[in-house]
């Protein structure tokens, strides 16, 4: 199954969400408020629409996620690379670091992911 796409305010919402599910609607609502500044008619019609999406499921009052921030982290992160990059991965890679300037630590933490990858892609 594809995620779906979330958009920004959406996303702002689900981090909320991910943090508190499950969570009673009305109680989501005044974390919106408080956080997000929404009146609760958004919150409301928010929950809706990504229930319509299957983003999330709003059974009996109570929200929960149907999609982890994981899954909606990656999938962005592929359509970013598809659009701007051609999906090359190292043509992103290449166009970051030329930009940005990575500490020894991160960079070793990096390798750590590639190595890490190679032992699971052989075993």
């Amino acid at each position: 199954m594809e995620t779906p796409k979330i958009f920004e305010s959406e996303y702002r919402f689900c981090l909320i969400l991910w943090e508190h599910e499950p969570i009673n609607s009305g109680e989501l609502a005044k974390l919106c408020q408080k956080q997000l500044e929404w009146k609760r008619t958004t919150t409301y019609t928010v929950i809706k629409r990504l229930s319509e999406r299957g983003v999330l499921k709003n059974e009996n009052s109570m929200v929960s996620s149907l999609v982890s921030k994981d899954e909606v982290q990656a999938a962005e992160i592929d359509e970013f690379v598809e659009k701007k990059f051609e999906g090359s991965l190292p043509a992103f890679i290449a166009a970051f670091t030329k930009h940005q300037k990575i500490s020894s630590t991160e960079l070793d933490e990096v390798q750590r992911m590639i190595d890490r990858y190679r032992e699971e892609g052989t075993q």
